[in-house]
């Protein structure tokens, strides 16, 4: 049998088997391995290598910034800001759910975390005020996937990291489509409710704005310390995560002292937990995309993906649609390890500008954390608000394809993703 195909049933039978997907891509990695006559030590030595990378320690570091702010109130105080800035808008409880994950994403760059988060007091009180639970639902878990888009973004982190491009251009051109993506989300929501004719609650308080939004102002200056740091060239995206814990540590200890410090062993240990389950992906992800190069496929399928069609509208639709399909079963992290090789020659055949790449491909993925089966963030808001999953993902297929409309747009017309990077980071192209 080919190595290829050994590699791609053996997979098959892993997941049948309901072996998790990190194992089973480890497990099915190193059968083909064990066919190829490659000594199995070269299993150990290309998972280390494979995490081996100082990019890579920013990972942890959002996780644990995205912990503190959870840990710390600053949900609530996000909340709080939100509300008395869009919540006396018709809609005014979906229009503060998008705001928050706006602004939560900018703090964790986790779509799970946001989802869990945001979800457990958005979609109680969207049920609550009138709203289909099936939206509640929908427009809390595709609202949530702006934590791989808008920085920092673990997944740009990783990708950077693995294609050896600027993760400071990602998180700048990571911008615009994810404030495009609320501003589209906020304007269905105003649909929705129109529609089933709930009216506009409250008034609009200046006084409210300015008070609630001195108190959510200290986390809200993180994104502006980490951006602008990297832009400036000040520090690299790991120190500016490493900044940012600091920052958060002294924001829920000292200045809102909503942590105690008898209660951060158990933050630090349950931030370690966090960060290994997506690193053992990483790690496992490694050894098949070293295997995809070393069997030629990464070649194979360019050279076909090109014999299809080689324009760069058509090469990056392409690569879009196939990065689609593959989003619903794998995590948007194994996905980019594994096809990296992939994506990457064809940027090159094409003459595609590889964080113009990047960015349509971090905008595909996510759209993984949303489309089952894998679709974690549907899964979980599914289960806090108490409904089947086949209902919710009918109602988040027009946000979904809002999301979609808008990569399209970012395909045709480079710029409306990469003028910030052009502007303030041209060194990285």
């Amino acid at each position: 049998m080919p190595p290829v195909l050994t590699l791609i049933l053996s997979f098959l039978v892993f997941i049948a088997l309901r072996v998790p997907i990190a194992f089973a891509i480890g497990l099915a990695s190193i059968v083909t391995i064990y066919q190829l006559g490659i000594p199995l030590t070269s299993v150990v030595t290309q998972m280390f290598s494979s995490i081996n990378s100082f990019p890579l320690l920013a990972v942890p570091f959002f996780l644990l910034l995205g912990r503190l702010m959870n840990d710390g109130g600053i949900t609530d105080r996000l909340l709080k800001f939100a509300d008395a800035t869009v919540g006396h808008i018709r809609g005014g409880l979906g229009h503060i759910n998008v705001m928050v994950s706006m602004m939560f994403a900018s703090l964790s760059g986790s779509g799970a975390a946001d989802t869990a988060s945001v979800g457990a007091v958005m979609i109680p009180a969207m049920k609550k005020a009138g709203y289909p639970p099936r939206f509640a639902v929908a427009l809390t878990a595709a609202s949530s996937v702006m934590g791989g888009i808008i920085p920092p973004s673990i997944l740009m982190v990783i990708y950077g990291a693995f294609g050896n491009v600027s993760v400071g251009a990602l998180f700048l051109g990571g911008i615009v489509p994810g404030l495009l993506i609320g501003a589209s989300q906020m304007g269905y929501t105003y649909y929705v409710a129109r529609k089933i004719g709930l009216k506009a609650e409250g008034e609009f308080s200046l006084c409210t704005m300015y008070r609630t939004g001195v108190t959510a102002l200290p986390p809200m200056i993180l994104p502006v310390i980490i951006l602008g740091g990297i832009t400036l060239g000040v520090f690299t995206a790991t120190e500016a995560a490493a900044i940012a814990v600091i920052v958060g540590l002294a924001l829920a200890l000292l200045l809102y002292r909503s942590i105690r410090p008898s209660g951060m062993p158990q933050i630090l240990s349950d931030s370690v937990i966090a960060y290994s389950l997506p690193m053992f992906a990483v790690a496992s992800a490694g050894i098949m995309g070293w295997l995809i190069a070393y069997l030629g496929v990464a070649r194979e399928v360019a050279e076909f993906i090109t014999s299809v069609t080689q324009t760069r509208i058509g090469l990056m639709l392409l690569v879009g649609g196939f990065l689609l399909v593959v989003g619903t079963v794998l995590s948007p992290v194994t996905a980019v390890i594994i096809f990296l090789p992939i994506i990457q020659s064809i940027a090159n055949f094409g003459g595609i500008d590889q964080i113009h790449m990047g960015l349509i491909v971090v905008l595909t993925l996510t759209l993984g954390l949303v489309t089952p089966p894998y679709g974690i963030c549907l899964l979980i808001a599914t289960q806090i608000g108490g409904i089947p999953t086949p209902q919710a993902f009918i109602a988040i297929l027009p946000l979904v394809g809002m999301v979609l409309a808008i990569i399209v747009a970012g395909i045709v017309f480079p710029g409306l993703f990469l003028y910030l990077p052009w502007t303030l980071m041209p060194g990285s192209f």
